[in-house]
């Protein structure tokens, strides 16, 4: 089901590892040295990460990626390290390489760009950041050359100040969740933006929906979708996408611990069944 081959009629878009061809080459070689057992902490991938982001290193990323400074100042940088653990992670599951051609071209950039507005303060998580990652995702896609429908500029910029501050409260004394009623209007949005099911928008919607689906018990979505929302606003493109960003994402955070690490993709992996069998 998840490596079917997609018939398209979208033009090409840009291959990940031709517009960051260092970065590309620095995941292979850490996921390299993972395999062989020289990266074996989070030490380890730390010192590795740092001596690869040199100021001159950060300041391409950002010429390329407006934010990826931004992204990288929190608590030491602790989200650039799980983008990049996200990467390994990616790399080395099997229903990545399970994916044809086009749908691993589509991850890559996703994975890239998945916490590109996330904001760390004090340990806490940020539930509202796949929301505005989303909308700065769009963004950046468009200046690196993903193809928009003609004369959509101004619709893109609106359509991000909505998606960006499409947030609410759960209860009055509550943390900002993001609003999943919204959710539609963003979704037609992105595909006026870049066409329906075009690469762009299935990157997006899946950045766009990559915290709202509970798949690990132990670390509940803010505001998870229902069974109905997920059955309206995921459909059967966007789904083996999401399984795989979602995988990769929970292996960036416990790489290193081998009993959660197992579970955690045991959880995953089931609950992306069920859905499975939800969507048609």
């Amino acid at each position: 089901m998840y490596n079917r081959e997609i018939m398209r009629t979208s033009p090409e878009f840009p291959a990940f590892e031709d517009r960051f061809p260092e970065l590309n080459q620095f995941i292979h070689e850490v996921v390299s040295e993972y395999r062989l057992g020289k990266i074996k902490s989070w030490d380890d991938l730390d010192e590795s990460v740092n001596a690869f982001f040199t100021p001159e290193q950060m300041d391409r990323m950002e010429a390329l990626v407006p934010g990826w400074c931004k992204m990288a100042s929190y608590r030491h940088g602790v989200t650039l390290v799980h983008v990049l653990c996200v990467f390994l992670g990616l790399f080395m599951l099997p229903e990545f390489s399970a994916l044809n051609p086009y749908q691993q071209g589509l991850i890559k950039w996703t994975v890239l760009l998945h916490d590109l507005e996330k904001e760390i303060d004090n340990g806490r998580r940020d539930p509202t950041h796949a929301f505005r990652s989303g909308a700065s995702a769009a963004k950046r896609l468009a200046s690196l050359g993903f193809s928009t429908i003609a004369d959509q500029q101004l619709l893109l910029d609106s359509w991000g100040e909505l998606t960006a501050s499409s947030v609410t409260r759960l209860a009055a004394d509550s943390e900002p969740v993001q609003d999943n009623q919204r959710l539609p209007e963003i979704l037609r949005g992105i595909e006026m933006i870049f066409g329906k099911d075009s690469p762009a928008t299935l990157i997006v919607k899946t950045i766009l929906l990559h915290m709202s689906i509970n798949v690990v018990k132990e670390w509940p979505q803010a505001a998870p979708l229902s069974d109905r929302e997920i059955t309206k606003n995921i459909d059967r493109d966007v789904l083996p996408l999401l399984r795989v960003m979602m995988l990769a994402d929970n292996e960036g955070w416990v790489l290193f611990y081998t009993d959660d690490r197992s579970a955690q993709r045991a959880e995953t992996l089931q609950a992306f069944d069920r859905l499975s069998g939800m969507i048609l």
